[in-house]
């Protein structure tokens, strides 16, 4: 079943956002980890991931309606 989430990269993840990120179509019960590999993000490029503001993992798996957050590492200085 196609369901949509509303998809957040940040920093150097942003060069893969797609065009329909506020109302990106997944299947309903697509787990992060396929669709971080389905827009072709390297997964060692993923540090944090966010759902609903509360951390995930890369098994977390997605329903529809979901607002999903990634970041890569970030280093500092």
């Amino acid at each position: 079943m196609v369901a949509h989430i509303e998809l957040k990269l940040f920093a150097s993840l942003k060069a893969y956002l797609p065009q329909e990120a506020e109302r990106f179509p997944i299947t309903s019960g697509e787990s992060v980890e396929a669709l971080i590999k389905r827009l072709g993000i390297p997964l060692d490029d993923v540090k944090l991931i966010f759902i609903d503001g509360i951390r995930a993992d890369i098994s977390s798996v997605l329903w529809g309606g979901e607002r999903v957050g990634v970041f890569p590492p970030v280093g500092g200085g």
